[in-house]
């Protein structure tokens, strides 16, 4: 009589078991929601990049492969009990006070990358660190939604260059290169951003990840799979190239050209990453057919799960994560409004000041709270000043983006030949500035350019937005600015470089009083 009334009891208790678990599990669901609503422009900009970008567009489907990963493991997991775990909450503090350091920064992808990390920190804390790590995969898999890699563009484009202009001599075909731009008989080539390989990249990764997570079951297995899926797309990105190139030199210029351009370069991808999967299939590691007569498996810790701790749990995280965007509120209510700025730089040292442009070529600068363009000539020498200045910087008006550059890509006049980092000499003192080539049909210019953060010279993207982010922090001025010297040359790139030297050594130090009355005017 004892044993229905024990088989009812243990009934009941599993029911309740269960109820709670679908109670915990939605408390997790709705912090991660709250999560992403408290961090809103941040989850708006991320979605916004994969509507508007075909590079990212897979973002879209990261959130619903995550929880169907987890959805698969749902036996496992619930033979764990939730143990809300506190000793995330400073990792929860540290990850928003990096989201806060971006935003001051305005570093996007660090903004999204720090917003993801906390989704992980959340279940850790709410739900314990043993269902955590068994979900390590499916909670880091949310990473791939992060729309990153644009940094890698220009490295990659140039290594397609080299290896396509490198097939090509190989086959015996000369070329005349110049940056990414080259020559050969039949025709001219460009490797532009579309050509890269970012997006054979991105999408080789993600779906190398997942399939070495759903192949097999050794961790060293996994890596060496990830390894090849992150070198294959490169290299079959740079074959990829070399073969439209021959494929249009043989055929006089009539075929892989246009429409047929990308439809090839996909459906390339598409058997390289058929090919990477059927040779990862040879080592495939099934998992081990469970036995009809085996036990059913029973929960690891039979306590009753710990529903008030957990939803306390709960209002801690969502209470820690909401400092952060609740302090930056704060500091958009206290933006200084606009005031009119005059840039104004004085010839001297021999130098007048030319109404007349040097060229029709402008950086393409956006945003900025007061720009000057002028023309210096010094007897036969012409230098060509642009100063953008930003004095209160915000989202859409800030200098250190990608969409500030020195000329964009697929001009219809002006190219970029060649970009590189050179050291110069102001007094006795090293400035580093990046030098650039460019050409039209009928002219060439040699292009210096820095940016001016506080009272520092720098080129480095990353170093310029730790000071930016340190000024707004400390609450001092975020005022940047700009400098842009061209000159033009033939076939003596030295000699442009000596002109531009000796205006820096005459006319810097009136630029450098002008930006200071800018800012002190301000």
């Amino acid at each position: 009589m004892s044993k229905p009334a024990a088989t009812h009891s243990d009934s009941t208790a599993s029911a309740h078991q269960a109820n709670n678990w679908a109670i915990a599990t939605l408390l997790a669901i709705t912090a991660v929601t709250a999560l992403l609503l408290l961090f809103y422009q941040t989850t708006l900009s991320t979605v916004a990049i994969w509507h508007r970008s075909e590079t990212f567009a897979h973002g879209f489907l990261i959130f619903p492969i995550s929880a169907l990963l987890i959805w698969s493991r749902r036996k496992e997991i619930a033979l764990l009990v939730p143990q809300p775990d506190l000793r995330g909450l400073p990792v929860l503090l540290l990850f928003g006070f990096g989201w806060l350091l971006a935003y001051l920064a305005r570093v996007l992808v660090v903004q999204q990358y720090a917003l993801v990390a906390m989704i992980p920190v959340l279940v850790w804390i709410i739900l314990g660190l043993r269902i955590t790590r068994a979900l390590t995969f499916p909670l880091g898999f949310l990473f791939f939604a992060v729309p990153m890699g644009e940094f890698l563009i220009p490295y990659m484009m140039d290594f397609t260059a080299d290896f396509t202009v490198a097939a090509l001599q190989l086959t015996g075909i000369p070329v005349y290169r110049e940056g990414t731009f080259f020559t050969i008989p039949s025709g001219q080539w460009s490797v532009v951003e579309g050509c890269s390989g970012l997006r054979y990249l991105i999408a080789s990764l993600t779906l190398g990840c997942l399939y070495a997570y759903l192949t097999y079951r050794s961790t060293r297995r996994r890596i060496i799979f990830a390894i090849l899926s992150l070198i294959v797309p490169v290299i079959a990105n740079g074959l990829r190239a070399y073969m439209i190139v021959m494929i249009a030199h043989l055929s006089d210029m009539k075929l892989a050209l246009g429409v047929d351009h990308y439809i090839y370069g996909w459906v390339f991808f598409g058997l390289v990453m058929l090919l990477l999967f059927w040779v990862g299939a040879f080592w495939r590691e099934d998992l081990p057919q469970a036995k009809d007569d085996k036990p059913a498996a029973t929960p690891t810790n039979s306590a009753p799960l710990p529903v008030r701790r957990i939803a306390l749990a709960t209002l801690a995280a969502v209470g820690i994560a909401a400092v952060w965007p609740g302090y930056t509120a704060y500091l958009k209510s206290h933006v200084p409004l606009p005031v009119p700025i005059k840039l104004e730089v004085p010839a001297t040292n021999g130098w007048r000041a030319d109404p007349a442009p040097l060229s029709d070529w402008q950086p393409d600068y956006k945003g900025s709270d007061a720009s000057l363009t002028q023309t210096y000539r010094k007897g036969p020498k012409a230098v060509s000043l642009y100063i953008g200045y930003y004095l209160h910087q915000h989202e859409g008006a800030e200098l250190v983006t990608s969409t500030n550059v020195i000329v964009r890509q697929k001009h219809p006049v002006w190219n970029n030949v060649g970009e590189s980092k050179r050291a110069v000499t102001v007094g006795s003192q090293p400035l580093l500035i990046v030098q650039t080539k460019l050409r039209s049909p009928t002219l060439r210019l040699l292009v210096w350019n820095w940016n001016h953060i506080g009272d520092t010279y720098t080129v480095n993207a990353y170093f310029a937005k730790l000071l930016e982010a340190k000024a707004r922090l400390l609450g001092q001025p975020d005022d940047a600015a700009a400098i842009i010297l061209s000159s033009p040359y033939d076939g003596d790139m030295e000699s442009a470089a000596a002109v531009l030297q000796e205006f820096i050594g005459d006319m810097l130090p009136s630029i450098e009083t002008n930006l200071k009355q800018a800012a002190g005017g301000s």
